[in-house]
């Protein structure tokens, strides 16, 4: 959560679903492991010839859980992925009734990005490449409390047009938007090395764990790290996921909204 650098996560980030958001993400960020070293197996000693392991099948692919009906609202016209970003923004800005919510977004690769952010957000810290957004302006807002530093009421403000914009979406224009782009989103998901996978069940998936964000009694306490960034004082709180540590860092009343939206955009997608 550092200090300077707040982004509130597009909580759906599919580029008709979701709403306004990925604009709290910065305050979390940590590169993610680059790989796992495997040793090196070292050639065997004996001339006596080696068994060669039983041939596994491979495992089915899973069964998809929430199948969209999207041959009814796919577009024939559809550009390439590659070529998508004009038709992308333009359908965000009119979801949004103008640009004024999606001024933090990066236009490029802008199916890809939010695709790539959605499969992040349940994860304890991600790359700086799987974000789409720009970070906010301006920095935490903290005030003293019991027990230290907290929250401050006032932060709430720097997230309350986007909390806005993505409560005021209508879910059913937003669902037959997506179900429009669909091809291209399954495709950027494929890309990311997910062959079987099936995006809306990921999506599901991800809204669903941003639901399981608890709500607290009051703003959480903070502490500094070695480096002079806001982290949560509460082991627990700071090991929950980039998006549910988003909305903690929403207030109440927004959090609530933000979930609320949540529910209507999952019952639309999976009905």
């Amino acid at each position: 959560m550092q200090s300077g650098k707040a982004v509130w996560p597009w909580v759906l980030g599919v580029v008709v679903v979701g709403g306004a958001g990925t604009w709290l993400f910065r305050d979390q960020l940590q590169h993610l492991a680059d790989g796992v070293a495997v040793p090196e197996q070292s050639a065997p000693t004996s001339a006596v010839a080696v068994p060669k392991p039983a041939a596994t099948q491979e495992p089915a692919p899973s069964p998809i859980k929430h199948p969209l009906d999207s041959e009814a609202a796919a577009d024939p016209a559809l550009p390439n992925l590659a070529d998508s970003d004009a038709a992308a923004w333009s359908t965000l800005s009119e979801l949004f009734k103008g640009e004024g919510a999606l001024t933090a977004l990066l236009r490029d690769h802008l199916i890809q990005r939010l695709v790539t952010q959605v499969d992040n957000l349940d994860k304890a810290s991600v790359p700086p490449t799987a974000l789409a957004f720009r970070p906010l302006p301006g920095s935490l807002q903290v005030e003293p409390g019991e027990g230290g530093e907290r929250i401050a009421a006032a932060n709430a403000a720097r997230y309350a047009p986007y909390v806005q914009a993505f409560t005021a979406l209508d879910p059913a224009a937003a669902t037959h938007a997506y179900k429009r782009f669909y091809p291209l989103i399954q495709q950027a998901y494929v890309d990311l090395g997910r062959p079987d996978g099936y995006f809306n069940d990921r999506l599901v998936t991800v809204i669903d764990h941003l639901l399981d964000t608890p709500e607290l009694a009051q703003a959480p306490l903070l502490q500094r790290d070695e480096r002079g960034r806001y982290r949560f004082a509460d082991a627990a709180l700071q090991s929950r996921s980039i998006g549910q540590k988003a909305l903690l860092r929403m207030d109440v009343a927004q959090a609530r909204a933000v979930k609320q939206q949540l529910r209507a955009i999952r019952a639309a997608i999976t009905h």
